[in-house]
């Protein structure tokens, strides 16, 4: 019997007193039923599971669907140069109404964004186009951006009605192309839609932004399918660039973008079963190495001491990976993507060694631009060794050479699947996400709390996560605003709470003076109002410190991603906080594994 099952006759046994052998043997059978329907929620999501790496027997689609094509522009818009109109052949068109889109974004400010733009729509031109457009500085797309914000509020002003037909038409679109059959099952597709061309934006401060994502054509896309399926038919006129057959892959349609040549792929959305699976093995993977954690530990810490210089860089680098939960870091092409690094990609011009500092020793400071241009700065105090050690690595380097110059991160996940089957640096970021969550929801809930404050708990447990992987976010443009519409709430509810306690001291005043039912009812009316009024003001305080808090800090990222969501499910279960507090219906169904399966007292 499990601990689940266990804990059942213990809690049944104890509340109902119960004394003879024939009781407690149907309790027993009660716990049994319930471990058998455990297994039953955990067979469910590894049923059909193939040990030669095949995801699937049949699969049917019916392809991507794609973008409407370009319609051009009234003749009364008009794109001028140099304070003259221009007549811009459809291509160029096209590419200006991009750029003119964004005139109100602070993209179109930044000089990579214009120089790659300006580029690529040269290439679009006819020939006369180009002797005669010659400057970015000269071009005027004024009309183009105020037609497209016209149709825009056009599409806010269309009646009930018109709303609900342009409702319609898209659901109408995701029954024919948002589902697949997939061994027989009728399955949810993630992005079924193909990205339409426009300008390519990046993260941070990509170099690439600016440039132009073409039209993806049906002669680009390669469709996945089973043999034995109807195959997709492509646009009339078109053709696929391949039809294959590959069931160890999940993906239903590839194609390769144009801008940094990276490969798109159609998958089956994040609530799909095989999504489901493998979130399971994900998590499941991080928390086998709670057995193996310790091992590892003693063996990086051995590695510092190691006559080989790259065992001691490997050492170092799998202890900041743990305690720091840092991204491994990939080797890029110069030029290719923002400049960005992780552990093994870290030049020595991102850190600062200190022996002292603020009253600590041997202190590590980083200061880097990680994923997504996100800064990464902390100060950190690190074991004696390891500082020696970082001193020897930087020593006869200059600024723009590798820290870890003799290892990379393939040899970094080598090393460490040797350790542990399934172990890679990413899987060591899952693993200390979750147990900080873990730790901290467990130091931070009390049974005693409302469910906003068991919210507010939930909130900065995930924001410790949050913070030591790094996770964060620009204050929301809107912030500002809604803070100031959350205190003048507040200030509104405080002036009824106070009106309500001055009704409620004159009712119990005159309850004294004249004690009768009417008097008392009146008093007991006035005693719930402000008990009433006190709640919802406490709840909006709590809102505000939690958006406060949350000013620049991402939590979706590690919810969705490095957070084990049983932790999460169980929390909810055990503390009466409802699943939709927690996650939205999208997260809900990503994770519909670890409801079915998840009891109150699952730990990490």
């Amino acid at each position: 019997m499990n601990k689940y099952g266990i804990w059942v006759v213990q809690s049944i046994t104890y509340s109902l007193k119960v004394r003879n052998f024939a009781s407690i043997a149907c309790l027993g059978s009660l716990a049994s039923d319930c471990r058998v329907k455990n297994i039953e929620s955990e067979r469910r999501w590894e049923e059909g599971q193939s040990l030669d790496g095949q995801k699937w027997k049949t699969l049917e689609h019916k392809g991507p669907l794609f973008p409407p094509e370009y319609e051009p522009l009234p003749k009364t818009v008009s794109f001028s140069y140099g304070g003259k109109p221009v007549s811009l052949s459809v291509a160029a068109e096209e590419v200006a109404t991009f750029y003119a889109k964004m005139l109100d974004h602070e993209y179109t400010s930044k000089e990579v964004f214009q120089r790659n733009f300006f580029t690529d729509w040269r290439k679009e031109m006819t020939e006369e186009e180009r002797d005669l457009i010659q400057t970015l500085s000269k071009c005027d797309f004024g009309e183009i951006h105020g037609y497209f914000l016209a149709k825009a509020e056009e599409k806010k002003a269309l009646t009930k009605e018109e709303k609900q037909v342009l409702k319609e038409e898209a659901s109408k679109q995701v029954e024919e192309y948002g589902y697949c059959y997939l061994d027989g099952h009728r399955e949810r597709i993630g992005n079924f839609r193909v990205e339409p061309p426009g300008l390519f934006r990046g993260r941070g401060e990509h170099p690439k932004m600016g440039k132009l994502k073409k039209r993806v054509l049906p002669e680009d896309i390669t469709i996945n399918c089973s043999k034995d399926s109807n195959i997709p038919v492509p646009p009339r006129g078109h053709h696929w660039k391949k039809v294959q057959h590959d069931n160890a892959v999940t993906w239903l349609a590839s194609w390769v973008e144009n801008v940094q040549g990276s490969i798109k792929y159609i998958m089956l959305n994040p609530s799909s079963k095989l999504k489901g699976e493998r979130d399971w093995q994900k998590f499941e993977i991080a928390r086998k190495l709670k057995s193996k954690v310790d091992m590892i530990r003693r063996q990086y810490c051995a590695d510092w001491k190691s006559r080989e210089m790259k065992k001691r860089q490997r050492g170092v680098a799998v202890y900041f990976i743990d305690k720091l939960a840092l991204r491994a870091g990939n080797e890029k092409e110069e030029g290719e993507t923002a400049d960005t690094v992780g552990c093994c990609s870290l030049r020595v011009e991102h850190i600062t060694l200190h022996e002292k500092l603020d009253g600590q020793e041997c202190v590590v400071e980083f200061d880097f631009l990680g994923k997504d241009s996100i800064r990464y700065y902390n100060k950190v105090p690190v074991e004696k060794r390891v500082f020696k050690n970082l001193k020897l690595f930087m020593e006869n380097k200059i600024p723009e050479d590798d820290l870890f110059d003799r290892i990379n991160t393939a040899y970094l996940n080598k090393t460490l699947n040797e350790s542990m089957t399934g172990l890679t640096a990413k899987v060591f970021r899952t693993f200390n996400a979750s147990t900080t969550l873990q730790e901290q929801l467990n130091k931070l809930t009390d049974a005693d709390m409302s469910v906003q404050e068991k919210i507010l708990s939930y909130n900065r447990a995930n924001r410790a996560v949050a913070i030591l992987c790094n996770h964060q976010r620009a204050a929301p443009k809107t912030f500002e605003k809604s803070m100031q519409l959350l205190q003048e709430k507040i200030a509104l509810k405080q002036e009824q709470l106070d009106e309500a306690k001055k009704e409620l001291k004159e009712a119990r005043n005159q309850h004294k003076e004249c004690s009768t039912d009417k008097s008392r009812k009146l008093v007991d009316k006035q005693e719930k109002r402000v008990k009433k009024l006190e709640e919802q003001l406490k709840k909006l305080q709590l809102q505000m410190t939690d958006r406060e808090e949350n000013k620049v800090i991402a939590l979706g990222t590690s919810k969705l991603n490095y957070l084990d969501p049983r932790i999460s499910v169980a929390w909810c279960k055990k503390f009466g906080v409802p699943i939709e507090k927690i996650y939205n219906k999208t997260q809900r169904d990503k994770f519909a594994w670890a409801i079915d399966m998840t009891e109150e007292d699952y730990q990490f």
